[in-house]
């Protein structure tokens, strides 16, 4: 995905369909000078409806869509019949879209599975027919209701990438090396801060033919949670991970505070964040010799399960990939998947 390309948030005007008005008619016929009340109901306005796609990975199909409207139902005719429903809007969103009033900031709805719809905003109803208003003493109504207007909104639409890990580190800490390499994800790769200006997602193969997917995040520096750095852009996706896994390079000066940092940050953003599972590898362990990594192990923090591992060398991959099956079955079991 091209960072122009990778559009997770757009903010659009929907109005959804008024109702038709329903028919004041009156049955005339050649022998049935005065027949009464015939007229039909008006049709529904057409809905504004969301409906999940996995073949969608981004927004970007609806950043230039400022405004979009749905048809309005038709009028009720003689003879009962009812007009015709106003044509629904579907708008085809990625797995993980939730969809907010931009003037409250309520949301309004959710999308996590494929095929998945939801009404945005319904249609206004259509009116009565004046042949639902007859009764003994008022055998020729000459009134029917009008249809119900439709609504419009400005909705918020952000994409949450749905992953079962997501990765979480500083800029320069190996995690595009590492999806590269257990995944068939391509991201961009260099010795530079913010390489990954972007999400990845990534398919990692597992035993017995498992699977689970992996998504690089953009580093997080210290006051991320207050916009620094790519700031509040991409922590929102980390919230839809089952298990963070964090990444700190074995050089870094103190591992424990580093990932103390990455923590704060994420509880600053969203302090549900430290309730979900999560894992600490320890990367680049290639550049260290037994005897260091043996004193880095006593300063590693408490109470979280640590791997080390060399993405370049292949080191320590499978034991990685086995806790992170572990903890996922742990957290809820992931979709398996042939391949």
């Amino acid at each position: 995905m091209a960072s122009s390309n990778f559009i997770d948030y757009v903010k659009i005007n929907c109005r959804s369909g008024a109702g038709g008005a329903g028919s004041s008619h009156f049955r005339r016929e050649k022998h049935v000078p005065k027949g009464g009340p015939d007229g039909g109901d008006g049709g529904r306005g057409g809905h504004i409806i969301l409906r999940g796609n996995s073949q969608h990975w981004t927004l970007l199909h609806l950043k230039y869509r400022k405004h979009i409207k749905a048809d309005p139902g038709k009028g009720g005719e003689g003879g009962r019949r009812t007009g015709h429903e106003g044509e629904d809007v579907i708008l085809d969103v990625p797995l993980g879209t939730i969809a907010r009033l931009a003037e409250t900031g309520e949301q309004i709805a959710e999308v996590t599975t494929d095929g998945q719809e939801i009404i945005l905003l319904p249609g206004g109803r259509g009116g009565l027919g004046n042949d639902h208003f007859k009764s003994p003493t008022q055998q020729a109504p000459q009134y029917s209701q009008p249809g119900e207007p439709g609504q419009e909104e400005w909705i918020i639409l952000e994409l949450k990438l749905l992953a079962d890990v997501g990765l979480v580190g500083f800029p320069n800490a190996g995690k595009s090396t590492l999806l590269s390499v257990l995944s068939a994800a391509r991201p961009e790769i260099a010795d530079y801060p913010f390489t990954t200006l972007v999400p990845n997602l990534g398919v990692v193969a597992y035993r017995d033919f498992k699977s689970f997917v992996m998504a690089d995040i953009p580093g997080i520096i210290e006051g991320a949670s207050q916009g620094k750095g790519l700031g509040l852009r991409f922590l929102r996706h980390i919230e839809r991970n089952s298990v963070l896994l964090f990444m700190v390079p074995v050089t870094a000066e103190d591992i424990r505070a580093e990932y103390n940092t990455l923590v704060n940050e994420l509880h600053q953003y969203n302090p549900e964040l430290s309730d979900k599972d999560r894992l600490l590898a320890i990367t680049q362990v290639d550049l260290v010799t037994d005897e260091e990594l043996a004193t880095i192990k006593k300063t590693l923090p408490d109470r979280i399960k640590t791997v080390f591992i060399s993405a370049v060398q292949q080191q320590g991959l499978t034991e990685l990939k086995d806790a992170i099956w572990q903890t996922l079955l742990e957290a809820q079991p992931p979709v398996e998947t042939e391949g």
